[in-house]
């Protein structure tokens, strides 16, 4: 699975772009031998591979706006990428096409206090916008777990979240205004300065694309006062169906925290070895629920939380008393997926999202999954939103062992869409995902993406084959049911 992939293009072609790029871009900014662009074959979903034709780095809009005429002029395919910590394969590259990276766009242009806004170029990383705009009191909401290394651009694409969302909201709630360049070279701006825009929300139609509709060359982010205090509950639980339900029955009651996750036991075991957070590894699923805002606030809200769990079963609660403690706690969370390497040597990280008050039948559906297919599971949950991230472990040397993890994963965002959900919350479809799409979405319902794709770039350049499946994709998906020998919708169609 993980071998390394040849170049699958025509010598002639590479030279003819790589001329093309290099005309309108310094020949540093291009990148075409092997060696420089096998580092670009794949993002974070690093089980599929493909080397792209070249690379192309620009160094401003100008850039941009002249490499999207020449591959337009070429009919040469774009990949744009950001940091290429995407979980979904939403950057890895086109055989016969180009990457376009925006590493070098990596400029906060201004922070303003008094409006709390920010402009930043896109290949920003999402932590830096904060670190720069607390001197002034405030943070950037959205903390997706890569947020270390993942860029404001990236986060864009996949309108990205973190375990912050339910109160604050994901990318597109924290977005005000994007500049893009199209296919055709022009530059546009979605959105504007003030709280709306006129004419239509094209900018939430842009949030979580995809890279398929433009090139993101600069976002006005909204900034928010960081609270005067933040405490975390950790909340143990004897049983996976007592801890989901916590959950339902923490929003029933009226609050809303400002973050509120769940960690099954294997989760939770996993992590506590590489990060020692303080987890109550015997428990069969940990809740983390945090309050923020002033002092009197968070300690009434901390109060009623703790009602909440202990009349839903909880058999211990600790809070966190300092914020050394508060940051252990989410570090043991935001973790979960690199600790994944120490108990298995591969682990597919699947992304879907159910209604909160499924999150248990959803949770023991996964577990009858993991004796089907002889795969563990373990289990990270954004539940107050209702986003799962079930990490199939695997051993990708073993025979067939990716193979049904890919089957596993497939059958889990199913049961989502069955409960009323959607196959993806925030990693996006990519390639992962595209088969799934099927089982959501109706032919009909496809062919409306489409036209929506097209009105943007007819000619089907920017980030092809992703996120919209075909007919031939749905038919593949069908060959899979095949493969598992049931389908669990009787009213899907049979491929």
């Amino acid at each position: 699975m993980n071998a390394p992939v040849t170049p699958s293009f025509a010598p002639a072609r590479q030279r003819e772009v790589v001329d093309a790029l290099r005309r309108v871009v310094p020949a540093q900014c291009v990148l075409f031998d092997e060696e420089d662009t096998r580092p670009y074959e794949c993002d974070g979903l690093a089980a599929y591979r493909q080397l792209p034709m070249a690379v192309v780095l620009p160094e401003n809009e100008a850039q941009v706006v002249a490499i999207m005429r020449a591959c337009l002029a070429l009919k040469v395919q774009i990949v744009p990428r950001g940091a290429g910590t995407g979980l979904s394969g939403g950057a890895m590259p086109i055989a016969d096409g180009v990457v376009l990276s925006t590493a070098k766009f990596n400029r906060i242009i201004s922070m303003d206090k008094y409006s709390r806004t920010a402009v930043v170029q896109p290949g920003v990383r999402n932590l830096a916008i904060s670190d720069a705009a607390a001197p002034h009191g405030l943070y950037y909401a959205p903390d997706p777990s890569s947020q270390i290394a993942c860029t404001i651009g990236g986060n864009v694409a996949e309108n990205s979240g973190g375990v912050h969302c339910l109160k604050y909201g994901l990318t597109v709630h924290n977005v005000l205004r994007v500049r893009m360049v199209t296919i055709e070279g022009e530059v546009v701006e979605l959105g504007s300065g003030a709280l709306d825009a006129p004419g239509l929300d094209l900018l939430a139609v842009f949030i979580g694309s995809e890279g398929m509709l433009g090139v993101v060359t600069e976002v006005t982010v909204k900034l928010v006062p960081k609270p005067q205090q933040a405490r975390v509950i950790m909340a143990s639980f004897d049983d996976v169906v007592k801890g989901g339900n916590a959950v339902a029955n923490v929003i029933a009651a009226g609050i809303i925290p400002a973050g509120l996750e769940m960690m099954d036991k294997t989760s939770s075991r996993m992590v506590e070895p590489f990060v020692k957070a303080g987890y109550d590894v015997d428990a069969e699923a940990i809740l983390l629920c945090e309050s923020d805002g002033t002092a009197e606030e968070v300690e009434e809200e901390i109060g009623r939380m703790t009602e909440v769990l202990n009349a839903s079963g909880a058999i211990a609660i600790a809070c966190s008393q300092t914020e050394a403690e508060r940051l252990r706690f989410w570090s043991g969370r935001k973790n979960a997926f690199p600790a994944a390497g120490r108990i298995s040597p591969d682990y597919y990280c699947m992304d879907g999202t159910i209604p909160r008050k499924r999150l248990a039948e959803v949770l023991l559906g996964i577990a009858a999954m993991e004796k089907k297919y002889h795969l563990r599971c373990a289990n990270v949950f954004h539940a107050g939103d209702g986003n799962l991230h079930p990490l199939i472990l695997f051993d990708a040397n073993l025979a067939d062992e990716f193979h049904r993890a890919e089957l596993f994963g497939a059958e889990i965002l199913e049961l989502c869409v069955e409960v009323g959900g959607t196959i993806t919350g925030e990693h996006g479809v990519g390639i992962e995902k595209i088969n799934s799409m099927c089982v959501q979405f109706s032919p009909a319902e496809r062919e409306a993406f489409f036209k929506l794709k097209r009105a943007f770039d007819p000619a089907f350049l920017l980030n092809p084959d992703k996120a919209i499946p075909t007919l031939h994709r749905c038919a593949e998906y069908g060959k899979m049911h095949v493969q598992r020998g049931q389908l669990r919708h009787p009213d899907l169609p049979r491929f």
